[in-house]
């Protein structure tokens, strides 16, 4: 995969800072999570779905930063992947060290077997022993809220990034990638 750069910037401060630039974001996301408990290198991320009826619905979900994409598992009977086969589009709401972000884009269910082999290896280095099982994932256990195995992993493409500094130099922008 190749990196991902955005094709328009718009600054969003009204406090005269400069628009932030992708790449302290996108170093941000490739550091690693702020929160030394989450094992593994996962951001906790909350995921925003619509179910078919067009209710809102979010989920905390652990996610995989790669490539310029977030990748997230989930069973299929999960409130979340019902949704995202219904409509794809959602939202990813992240913290980093010093942006917050909301991410919009779609999120894709994935079988490819060298993405499930290379998501498979980089969950089990972080404590979690996936093993590829068709097109999907499986281990002894997962989070309660994945729903029972196998766990899909699903590819988050981001379209539009919203980001607000939280530490100097502060600013607020909007990015927008290709789709």
């Amino acid at each position: 995969m190749t990196e991902r750069t955005p094709i328009a910037t718009t600054n969003l401060d009204r406090y005269g800072a400069e628009a932030l630039p992708w790449s302290r974001a996108r170093d941000e996301l490739d550091v690693g999570p702020p929160q030394p408990d989450v094992p593994g290198g996962e951001f906790f991320v909350v995921l925003g779905t619509v179910r078919p009826d067009g209710r809102p619905h979010a989920a905390g979900i652990g996610t995989r930063w790669l490539d310029g994409h977030f990748y997230f598992t989930s069973g299929r009977g999960t409130r979340k992947s019902r949704n995202l086969a219904a409509n794809p589009a959602c939202t990813l709401v992240v913290r980093t060290t010093g942006v917050d972000l909301v991410l919009e884009g779609r999120a894709v269910m994935v079988a490819d077997q060298p993405t499930l082999e290379l998501l498979a290896g980089l969950y089990r280095e972080g404590g979690w022993p996936a093993e590829v099982r068709g097109d999907a994932l499986d281990a002894p256990f997962s989070a309660p809220s994945a729903g029972p195995p196998p766990w899909h992993p699903y590819r988050f493409t981001i379209h539009t990034a919203f980001g607000v500094a939280t530490t100097e130099p502060f600013g607020a922008t909007r990015w927008h990638f290709d789709h």
